[in-house]
C-alpha cells in the first residue's frame, strides 16, 4: 500500500473527517461554514482538514483572506487502487481456492 494510500485511510477512519468530506462533496467551502456546522471549534476544523490536505484528500486555495477546501481526487484516486488491488488478489485467490477444492468428476466415474 502506498504511503499516501494509507494516509487517506487513516485520515477517513474519523467520523468528524467524513461528515466534512461529505460537506465537501456538495461544494467547496471556508473553514467557517465547515466550522458553523459541525459542532467543534474553528481550530478544530482546521485541525482536522490539514489531517485531509496532508492525505491527499482536500485541497486548499485562497480567496481574499479566507482558504476555501475542496475535494482533492489524488488521495481518493488512490484509496480506490489499493481497494481494487485489494479485490483483484482476494477474488484470484478465492478462484484458487475453489479451484483446488471442487470435486472432480473425472475421478467420480466409473466404466
Amino acid at each position: 500500500m502506498s504511503a499516501r494510500a494509507e494516509q487517506a485511510l487513516d485520515a477517513l477512519g474519523n467520523p468528524v473527517r467524513r461528515q466534512i468530506l461529505g460537506m465537501l462533496a456538495q461544494r467547496p467551502r471556508p473553514v467557517r461554514e465547515i466550522a458553523d456546522a459541525l459542532p467543534i471549534s474553528r481550530p478544530a476544523v482546521s485541525r482536522h482538514l490539514k489531517v485531509l490536505r496532508q492525505a491527499g484528500l482536500v485541497t486548499s486555495t485562497a480567496h481574499g483572506t479566507q482558504n476555501i477546501f475542496s475535494l482533492d481526487r489524488v488521495g481518493f484516486d488512490d484509496v480506490r487502487h489499493w481497494i481494487e488491488g485489494f479485490w483483484d488478489e482476494a477474488l484470484a485467490r478465492f478462484a484458487l481456492l475453489a479451484e483446488n477444492t471442487a470435486p472432480n468428476t473425472q475421478d467420480q466415474e466409473s466404466p
